[in-house]
């Protein structure tokens, strides 16, 4: 049986048949609620999935389409339940509104997810059971790779759909998008070094990498060239040891907390989400955060104690954004100079943050915002002008 079920702004309260989990008041949230999705009250659709013989269950979130069609990738992950996929797919949404808006794209914020073990639970079937909603949906969502999905995954969903990004060379794509996704980080990180020591460059600087997966790896890559010393950190045996064959000088160490405190002059968190916690952050010794993990800020706040410590943040959402400019090149015919170049001004708008977060006394997560925001908000304004026909 194949179900879709949407919410909307103006569906606040549903209640759903028998043996659906049924999701309360998903844009009625209060803002002194503490849950994941607080705040969360803007986004124009919520799509629930549903596909029972190819165990399809997904959510695609739109968070909004002010600057035109959102875009974002479809993470595939075993959440512990609904509702945790739920927040998850809330927040990362919103976050590519704000990441396709400092990019400087002309596409707004989506993202999805597939509930399941991607070791286990993937299949043709169920990717393009997949595709099927996304292709539902007319344009409004444009799909691409996440944790847990990859360019041949997206191969199989655009058999089903028109709109899919971050497919193969071999299928006209871009590819990997952790390629640029690295790259980005980076030059945010050249940002930052300027910003903090006047240099743009990590040459003789102490940079803790957590997570060297996709990004994580290529990220080391980078850094190595530019003369950095690199220490390391993963859950899987297998990725710290591709690292060390490619560069056996690297150092390793058991986990984040022994990351944070090694002495590093630069914490680039690459790994799931929520990395900046509170005990994170008192016992961080770096100069700079920097990483390629998305929404690395466990809740509203830490960006003013990570402020107030004196340690500068570059905001996630546009340091790691070198991904969605990759994958969203595709949409016109992809060009991977033409899409480097684009990532390359990643280093200019960090810098403008930063300057712009000096000027006006706040932390720069705060500016960043502020500048996505803007651009949202004018862009919209002027794609309301009636063009007459």
């Amino acid at each position: 049986m194949v179900t879709l079920r949407v919410i909307s702004a103006a569906m606040e309260r549903r209640t759903w048949r028998p043996g659906v989990t049924t999701v309360t008041d998903v844009f009625g949230l209060s803002h002194k609620d503490t849950s994941p999705v607080s705040g969360q009250a803007k986004h124009e659709q919520v799509i629930f999935c549903s596909d029972e013989r190819s165990g399809l269950h997904a959510i695609i979130a739109i968070y909004n389409t002010a600057l035109g069609p959102s875009l974002g990738g479809t993470r595939f992950y075993p959440y512990e339940s609904e509702q945790a996929a739920l927040a998850d797919v809330l927040n990362l949404s919103r976050a590519m509104a704000y990441k396709n808006a400092l990019a400087g794209l002309d596409l707004g914020g989506g993202k999805a997810v597939i509930i399941g073990d991607p070791a286990t639970d993937k299949s043709e079937a169920l990717l393009r059971a997949y595709g099927r909603f996304v292709q539902s949906l007319g344009g409004r969502y444009f799909t691409a790779c996440d944790v847990g999905t990859y360019s041949e995954d997206m191969d199989i969903v655009a058999r089903e759909s028109s709109y899919v990004t971050g497919r193969t060379v071999a299928q006209g794509g871009a590819g990997d998008s952790s390629i640029l996704t690295a790259y980005g980080v980076f030059q945010g990180m050249r940002a930052a070094a300027e910003h903090v020591y006047g240099a743009s460059t990590l040459r003789g600087r102490r940079i803790g990498v957590e997570g060297v997966g996709k990004v994580g790896h290529r990220l080391v890559d980078h850094l190595v060239e530019d003369g950095a010393e690199v220490v390391i950190c993963d859950v899987s045996e297998q990725a710290v040891e591709r690292v060390r064959s490619r560069h056996p000088q690297v150092e390793v160490v058991a986990d984040q907390v022994e990351l944070t405190a090694a002495g590093i002059d630069v914490y680039a968190p690459c790994a799931l989400g929520g990395a900046l916690d509170d005990d994170t952050v008192a016992r961080l010794r770096a100069a700079i955060v920097c990483g390629g993990a998305n929404n690395q800020l466990a809740h509203p706040g830490v960006e003013k104690e990570l402020a107030d410590r004196g340690i500068l943040y570059a905001p996630d959402y546009v340091v790691n954004s070198g991904g969605v400019i990759q994958v969203a090149d595709e949409i016109q015919g992809f060009n991977m100079e033409r899409a480097k170049a684009k990532a390359t001004q990643i280093y200019d708008t960090t810098l403008k943050i930063f300057r712009a977060a000096a000027e006006d006394g706040i932390p720069p997560a705060v500016a960043a915002d502020r500048l996505a925001e803007r651009r949202m908000s004018e862009v919209g304004r002027i794609r309301g002008i009636w063009l007459g026909h």
